[in-house]
């Protein structure tokens, strides 16, 4: 019905008059869920804190400022065509930088990291060598990293629900559960090459229901991803900076149903179990307000999730700035 309003891809952010067209209970909901969580507490970093850089989705090129920090994390998509030449120029320059840590998995375009998609390369790349030199890479596995008088805990993993061809790595069918189980317990840092669903995805929720329902177990304090660089200029993802703290508790799971239901003009207006959940998200919100700010009670279990993508959408150009979280 609304086609012609409708992004090339569903990896491009939609215009805010075609979310509202096919998603306007969804869409007014979520807006005011984040402005209710504005209102919230937030996290507090550790003392002495840990000054995180997180960046992702640089395709070959290399950004012209990095912060410095404590610990610098690359969340996948180094490359373009994932060959070893590609991979080793990213480390080349990774290790110039001056942080303590440097922490890196790969993503779908980093095709010679995974073995099944590295049989679509040439020969010569197949057989190719890298040197990871002082960086930590990590593929499916953990690390505990020492900062003086605190360590984190890390777990990084590329895989993402099937987009592309056999040249694209780490791939698995979408609505698979790759995840559950996976994520070390203890985790403080979480890294991934995907998005958790509805969390700094797009509204078509391009991230994985199996993904979230994990870190919703883990709890880490902090979740890196990138791939759906989009999710963080869309319109939401712009107010929200590309960032979004995630409170584990009913307002949240209220949220989740609700955008779990069918989309489209008519039946986002009137299913009733749509409104039932979206007054209850934001009834609970509200609460939780009350809860922390006016009776001064216990805050939820929460976790900071940062869209990193540096590439902007699907420009070719690093317009996203890295982002700084303190832990």
């Amino acid at each position: 019905m609304f086609s012609s309003l409708a992004p090339k891809s569903p990896f491009l952010p939609p215009s805010l008059l075609y979310i509202l067209l096919t998603q306007p209970l969804k869409t007014v909901i979520r807006f005011l869920h984040h402005f209710v969580s504005l209102l919230r507490s937030k996290t507090r970093p550790g003392s002495p804190s840990i000054r995180v850089i997180c960046i992702s989705d640089t395709h070959t090129l290399i950004p012209t400022h990095i912060p410095d920090g404590d610990l610098l994390i690359h969340a996948g998509d180094l490359t373009k065509s994932g060959t070893p030449a590609e991979l080793q120029a990213q480390i080349d320059f990774l290790v110039t930088l001056p942080h303590k840590h440097k922490v890196v998995i790969a993503g779908n375009h980093d095709t010679y990291l995974d073995p099944r998609s590295r049989k679509t390369l040439s020969p010569a790349d197949q057989d190719g060598k890298l040197n990871w030199k002082g960086l930590h890479y990590l593929q499916h596995s953990s690390l505990t990293l020492n900062f003086g008088q605190r360590s984190l805990n890390l777990y990084g993993a590329p895989q993402i629900p099937a987009c592309g061809g056999e040249d694209f790595a780490f791939q698995y069918l979408r609505g698979q559960d790759a995840w559950t189980e996976t994520v070390s317990e203890g985790t403080d840092v979480l890294i991934t090459h995907a998005p958790p669903k509805y969390h700094l995805d797009l509204p078509a929720a391009l991230g994985c229901e199996h993904l979230l329902a994990e870190v919703r177990r883990v709890k880490p304090k902090l979740h890196i991803f990138g791939h759906v660089r989009a999710g963080r200029s869309d319109t939401l993802g712009w107010l929200k900076g590309g960032k979004e703290i995630v409170r584990w508790d009913e307002s949240e799971r209220c949220l989740e149903r609700l955008l779990s239901q069918p989309d489209g003009l008519v039946i986002g207006l009137l299913d009733p179990w749509a409104w039932i959940e979206a007054v209850k998200a934001i009834g609970y919100g509200i609460a939780g307000v009350l809860w922390e700010m006016v009776w001064r009670g216990g805050l939820s279990e929460m976790t900071v999730m940062v869209n990193a993508a540096l590439m902007f959408e699907d420009t070719g150009k690093l317009r996203n700035k890295p982002q700084v979280i303190d832990v």
